[in-house]
């Protein structure tokens, strides 16, 4: 057999240990360099990324656990609305809850609108009401009527501001909302 690749170097014991531990060394730098390194690389690469996808796990459980609720008051608002009786008007309902609370007298004026809520189609009956020299009293009778009744209506608004100095009485501006079906 012929041998292609054949060197003959003819060197002293101490280059021979000086080519060794270069050949050594330039196995051990490869090896470190082009091995070990890039796989402690992608070991931090990847708990990097197994961190940032906990993080948004953690963020899509906070979004559900956000949107559970938000369903659940949907459904509780569905099941009010579907209480209410079906030729309910938020005037009415704020007008008979004024001559139940003795301010029916009291009021200026009320003004009913309604809307539509663009992003959700929904639409929105509304009045504002002015009730002029009623006692604090009354109101917050008037007040608790309103917002504790099963008919699903907020007081939206309110600006109260007293009239006279010492009469005891104040006027009021509310406007109150409720959603319709």
């Amino acid at each position: 057999m012929k041998k292609i690749f054949s060197i003959n170097l003819n060197l002293n014991k101490r280059e021979k240990i000086a080519v060794t531990g270069a050949a050594v060394f330039l196995t051990l730098f490869f090896l470190i360099q082009f091995i070990i390194v890039p796989v402690f690389e992608k070991r931090n690469d990847l708990r990097l990324q197994v961190a940032q996808k906990n993080d948004t796990l953690l963020d899509m459980k906070i979004l559900r656990a956000e949107f559970m609720t938000m369903q659940e008051k949907l459904e509780s608002s569905q099941q009010g609305l579907k209480k209410r009786s079906p030729d309910f008007t938020l005037f009415s309902f704020l007008d008979r809850l004024a001559g139940q609370t003795g301010v029916k007298d009291h009021i200026a004026y009320m003004k009913p609108s309604t809307s539509v809520k663009e992003d959700s189609g929904l639409k929105i009956s509304r009045v504002e009401l002015k009730l002029q020299e009623v006692t604090i009293k009354d109101l917050t009778s008037y007040l608790f009527q309103v917002e504790t009744s099963e008919n699903m209506v907020i007081v939206r608004r309110l600006s109260i501001t007293k009239t006279g100095k010492d009469s005891g009485f104040v006027t009021a501006v509310l406007q109150v909302e409720t959603f319709e079906s």
